[in-house]
């Protein structure tokens, strides 16, 4: 290679923060990107199905399967009792989740048994032949009803606090409280939940799932089975989507699947029907917030006393941690002098809710932006300049201590405001707004400009860790594999750029291949938008093993120092002299250096006592800022986005064509909770909304009509993370809420903006509809009381 070559050539390397497609979106377009149900089956594959109640609370007075059992084409059926060692599958210390319902119904759907058949179409017209009796029991589907029942918890609630609350509420000049209503939301993923076991020799098990945590899988079959970890192998290739709905719910499938396999001795599969799957597997958290806010005439917060309870479900699940993280977000970006902030996860008789993207942040975060905004309305203010009164301070200004004890170092929240505030024309476009509102008596606009501060860890400190393997082969070619699993977010695609750049190598030299614990055990989640942070370090740290003894292969093999041996793109430089990094590669494994290693990493100065409320739960704070306009026919309740911009920090990117992506599909994600997806169950705690034609995903019509989406190139993490980058998983997902406020904008137009409309969440056009009467009838009182006074 001639001197111009190579500077060509390294002119267009640098792997990490770089522009790089998705490494299988050539194959999602063309149909070849193979998921579980792409597989081939093994020959004799057999099919299971759920049986499922049709009671919200009742004892199981008799279980007739016989019909079920003597269908054509049924192979066994299983219960709770065919559990070989155990029937729970519970991710809590609780053990409250069975397998399979034993005597006991808790929500309307639960399974109580299994069909494996020849066909999947034999296993689910045959669990239709069950004959249950049951006894009913009281139930209790909403959070309302919970609490008037008794309040039953499913786990240890949690408080945070700093300062006197009560005290500094009842001191402040003004005062308000209220209460909001924030929905639940179904994942929708395009692959629903799905699990292929394969027997092996021994008490061993192969078992591919589509979960986000494979070792997670891999514990609850071996806990159900009755057989180590290291008899079990769980592997993952790539998930149609996850969003947290797979990080617990696949246990079921998976354990059921596993059971069925090793009792017939033949590959069982299991695929839940789309409607089987919304019914029973969990949700995110529907929550109702009761608010206590005390502040003062420029509309800086004194004291905040918060209340969030949650509809749980039947069993704790996740919930504890999905709760605790509410009470980290209620917050969202502001300080608070004073406040105390409670928990209360209820049991309700309905699916146990589970993780969702954002983890209970964005319902806490909803809370806390509701309370900005009854104090502008309150005020006859801007929310924006409540907003920015209130925002965290520089570190050490006394205003940077969270309601959790964590000081904030890297608050750059109103830079980014400041920014996309002049960005926007945002003043300008209010302006016009009010104007417009003015004049148009059917059709109201309004426009929002919200924060995001967003908590990156996990908040329980062992799941803070990763590993990953690397191999170099003879020729050059690099084999790459880590605890994270892709769901199509790019996680795969970002640690091989780690890799390539650190080797300084082609990408296509580096071999991603699927997750699997056979291969780097003792996995965490990839979830809490900690997959590339602590995935991308693992890899790094094996990439740097391998390295150490490669230059210190050529070092001594060249009479050398290390510091005269570096890698550049294709190459390895050894003073003057230029290899080719396959031909290094062979004359390192000639002289018999170990091209292998395996990485670890485990995220430092992260600590937290939930019994105090104290500690440092998050390495750092991801942040964002959006603009939303919106149009609503106040005769319907219907409304357009007509335009949002937004701005975010993901540091250095690590590819920023993925992190446009993943906020772009965070937006409008996070725009259809807050909007349209609206969970409905029915008086027999039967759900309604378990199908596309009764549940409202966004639509490609539904997106904003202009979607402006930047990155705060300029920010880069404080913290040692893998290229300085930051998380862009979940942070995106709050960025809505300015659509939600931007509604509520308009509908306070019809009374002046005297009033805070309240919108509770999901703001579907019903509920906006009803918001825009009330409010008419309110000014109309208002109006009726002044001409009464002779005002």
């Amino acid at each position: 290679m001639d001197k111009s070559t190579f500077e060509e050539r390294k002119a267009i390397k640098g792997q990490m923060h770089s522009h790089q497609r998705h490494d299988s979106a050539h194959k999602h377009v063309t149909g070849t990107a193979d998921y579980i149900d792409d597989m081939p089956e093994p020959a004799g594959t057999l099919h299971g199905a759920l049986g499922m109640t049709d009671r919200a609370h009742a004892e199981i007075t008799a279980m007739d399967l016989s019909a079920v059992a003597a269908a054509a084409g049924v192979v066994c059926v299983l219960t709770a009792r065919d559990m070989p060692h155990s029937n729970d599958i519970s991710p809590s210390h609780l053990h409250d989740e069975p397998v399979l319902a034993d005597g006991i119904v808790q929500f309307h759907g639960q399974p109580a048994f299994a069909v494996i058949a020849e066909t999947r179409d034999i296993a689910r017209r045959a669990a239709r032949l069950a004959k249950i009796s049951y006894r009913d029991l009281p139930h209790f589907t909403d959070i309302t009803d919970a609490v008037a029942h008794g309040g039953e918890l499913v786990t240890q609630p949690l408080t945070l606090q700093r300062g006197d609350a009560d005290a500094e509420l009842e001191k402040a000049p003004r005062r308000l409280k209220g209460r909001m209503r924030i929905g639940g939301q179904e994942h929708f993923y395009l692959e629903g939940h799905i699990a292929l076991a394969i027997p092996g020799e021994d008490d061993e098990v192969t078992v591919w799932s589509s979960t986000q945590h494979p070792s997670e899988i891999q514990h609850m079959v071996s806990h159900v089975l009755g057989v180590p970890s290291n008899a079990v192998t769980v592997n993952v290739r790539r998930m149609g989507g996850g969003f947290g709905g797979k990080e617990t719910q696949g246990n079921q499938f998976a354990a059921l699947a596993a059971v069925a396999a090793k009792k017939l001795g033949r590959a069982v599969k299991f695929r839940p029907d789309r409607d089987e799957d919304m019914t029973a597997t969990g949700k995110r958290h529907d929550f109702l917030v009761d608010y206590d806010v005390g502040f003062d005439d420029e509309g800086r917060i004194h004291a905040v006393h918060a209340n969030y309870a949650a509809r749980c479900g039947y069993s704790s699940d996740l919930s504890g941690p999905v709760t605790d993280r509410a009470l980290f977000h209620a917050d969202s970006s502001y300080f608070y002098p004073h406040v105390k902030l409670t928990s209360q996860p209820l049991k309700t008789n309905t699916v146990s809710n589970t993780a969702y993207r954002g983890f209970g942040g964005p319902q806490g975060m909803v809370g806390g932006e509701r309370m900005i905004e009854e104090i502008a309305y309150a005020l006859g203010k801007d929310p924006l300049e409540i907003r920015k009164r209130n925002f965290y301070g520089e570190k050490g200004s006394g205003r940077d201590i969270t309601p959790y004890h964590q000081q904030v170092e890297d608050n750059i929240i109103g830079r980014i405001v400041a920014e996309l505030e002049a960005d926007a024309d945002y003043q300008a476009r209010r302006k016009a707004i009010v104007e417009f509102n003015r004049a148009s008596r059917v059709i109201r606009k309004g426009i929002a400009l919200t924060p995001v501060k967003f908590g990156i860890s996990f908040t329980m400190t062992a799941f803070n860790q990763a590993g990953a393997l690397v191999h170099i082969y003879q020729d050059g070619s690099i084999h790459l594999n880590h605890g994270g699993t892709e769901m199509g977010q790019g996680l795969y695609v970002k640690v091989a750029q780690v890799i390539a750049d650190s080797f300084q190598v082609d990408l296509d030299r580096v071999r991603i291949t699927a997750t699997t614990t056979g291969k780097v055990p003792n996995t965490s989640a990839t979830a809490a938008s900690s997959g590339s942070d602590l995935n991308g370090m693992a890899a790094f740290d094996a990439a740097r093993q391998i390295k150490e003894r490669l230059v210190a292969f050529a070092a001594e093999r060249w009479q050398t120092t290390a510091e005269n041996v570096t890698f550049v793109p294709d190459h390895v430089k050894i003073g003057e002299e230029l290899v080719p990094f396959p031909e290094f590669i062979k004359l390192a494994y000639t002289a018999r250096v170990q091209l292998s290693a395996a990485g670890f990493y485990k995220t430092p100065k992260i600590h937290w006592d939930r019994a105090t409320g104290r500690g440092t739960p998050f390495y750092y704070f991801a942040y964002g800022a959006s603009v939303s306009e919106v149009s609503v026919d106040t005769l319907t309740g219907e409304y357009m986005v007509d335009r949002v911009d937004v701005l975010h920090d993901v540091g250095r990117s690590l590819n920023p064509a993925i992190d446009l992506g993943q906020i772009e599909g965070g937006f409008v994600q996070g725009m259809g909770w807050l909007t349209t997806e609206e969970l409905w169950w029915d008086d027999k705690g039967r759900l309604r909304t378990h199908a596309p034609s009764t549940y409202k995903i966004p639509l490609a019509s539904d997106r904003p009509k202009i979607f402006n989406v930047k990155l705060a190139e300029w920010s880069e993490n404080a913290e040692k993370t893998i290229g300085r980058s930051k998380a862009v998983g979940e942070p995106p997902f709050m960025l809505p809420i300015s659509v939600l406020e931007a509604l509520s904008m308009a509908v306070a137009s019809v009374a002046d903006y005297r009033e805070c409309p309240r919108l509770d969440a999901p703001a579907t056009p019903e509920r906006v509809l009803m918001a825009v009467e009330r409010l008419r009838q309110s000014s109309w009182q208002r109006r009726a009381s002044r001409s009464t006074r002779g005002v």
